[in-house]
């Protein structure tokens, strides 16, 4: 008689379960006794699985409001769970405050409190950092007001495009540090001026503000351009990304694109290059490729009819000799626009190139693995969702372990 599978070593099972192709899959084997459960529920085991399979693309966010993947998509189903049980309109946080999604990461959700016209707005606005699976959230302390001081903000533009705060991605080192990372989180406030770059950063282990990485930018830029060149123009940061531990916001000075990379692990900034060629503004997008390399989307002129894929041939922040991996063809007669990427996913709109008055805009996804591209859901509107903010995985924390 064959052995019973509970008589598999745990080591076996282990590696028998990482290798299932589906998260869906991994739950109904977790349902068969137990052993398996507790084997799935596991910390360890949840970082390693979720280091191998990207975790669902299931919609996005725009101002206030959540936008499920429809059908066909793949990720309908959970989708759908999602909208119905989770809380997107922010009732649960503090009534006194309008509040906006400022950014969104493993599940949680950054967003920044909104100013009345009267009122005075200070340097750095109130932050709240949430769950909107079980309704719970965090307000994070005000800056300290000699951290606030010590940060130059002379730029004469927008405060919310000076002062950026986003989320950090979980710890994704197999450790017991790891472990307790699970159940933390921490945002990075970065501020620029015509003379430096700051960097603020939160955790919520420790409840406090720290300042970190201050860079001038004449040594930033030393060797690239003259010194006078922060007196003469302003640099404009558009959309960010993050790949292998770091921040990538592709960055135009003098006319010129370029990439301003902040590591997170050593807290410092550094430029790179883009693939050569004359890329779209606003429209590239630094995903990871695998192996430790970085891949790039991007597009060529106004109404593009193809999206390009490039990725590093060395591993690193600062990637060199980019190779084109494969050309995306796209119908023509449209306009597309790169709305925001992930590690491992890529949110794209198309309109129609004519823009009647109320066009259909449609999204889609593209998974960086497969390259597939597929349809989110679709809008007739005046204008596209602006700000928008892929929403994937659900909160690791903050609730019991689960898959």
């Amino acid at each position: 008689m064959a052995s019973p599978l509970t008589a598999i070593p745990d080591h076996l099972l282990t590696e028998i379960f990482l290798r299932l192709p589906e998260p869906a899959d991994l739950v109904r084997a977790s349902a068969a006794c137990v052993p398996f459960r507790q084997l799935a529920t596991e910390g360890s085991f949840l970082r390693r699985f979720r280091r191998l399979h990207a975790p669902p693309f299931l919609g996005f966010l725009n101002y206030d409001r959540f936008h499920p993947a429809l059908p066909p998509h793949p990720s309908a189903p959970a989708a759908r769970a999602l909208a119905v049980a989770a809380d997107f309109s922010f009732s649960f946080l503090p009534s006194r405050c309008r509040w906006a999604v400022q950014d969104t990461r493993d599940g949680r959700v950054l967003l920044h409190r909104l100013y009345k016209h009267e009122e005075q707005a200070p340097v750095f606005q109130e932050l709240v950092v949430c769950d909107p699976l079980h309704r719970l959230y965090v307000l994070l302390p005000p800056v300290p007001d000699d951290l606030a001081d010590s940060v130059n903000h002379p730029i004469p533009m927008a405060p919310r495009l000076r002062r950026i705060p986003f989320l950090v991605p979980l710890c994704e080192e197999d450790t017991e540090t790891a472990a307790a990372e699970e159940k933390a989180f921490r945002v990075i406030w970065m501020a620029y001026s015509k003379t430096k770059l700051d960097a603020l950063v939160f955790s919520s282990s420790t409840g406090q503000w720290q300042a970190t990485e201050s860079k001038d930018w004449s040594a930033l830029v030393h060797g690239m351009t003259d010194k006078t060149v922060m007196s003469r123009t302003n640099p404009l940061f558009l959309s960010s990304h993050y790949a292998y531990g770091c921040f990538y916001w592709d960055w135009v000075m003098i006319g010129r694109k370029k990439l301003l990379v902040l590591d997170t692990r050593r807290m410092e900034f550094s430029i790179a290059d883009l693939p050569p060629g004359e890329w779209s503004v606003e429209e590239i997008a630094i995903v990871e490729a695998g192996e430790g390399k970085l891949g790039m989307f991007g597009f060529h002129g106004e109404f593009a009819s193809h999206l390009s894929y490039t990725i590093a041939r060395n591993k690193g922040k600062s990637p060199v000799q980019w190779q084109m991996e494969k050309t995306i063809s796209l119908d023509s007669g449209y306009k597309y626009h790169i709305r925001d990427a992930t590690e491992r996913y890529l949110l794209l709109t198309k309109t129609e190139a004519s823009s009647p008055e109320h066009p259909l805009f449609e999204y889609f996804s593209i998974n960086v693995k497969t390259l597939q591209l597929q349809r989110v859901c679709a809008k007739q509107s005046r204008r596209m969702y602006s700000w928008t903010h892929i929403y994937t995985n659900f909160p690791p924390s903050l609730a019991s372990r689960t898959i």
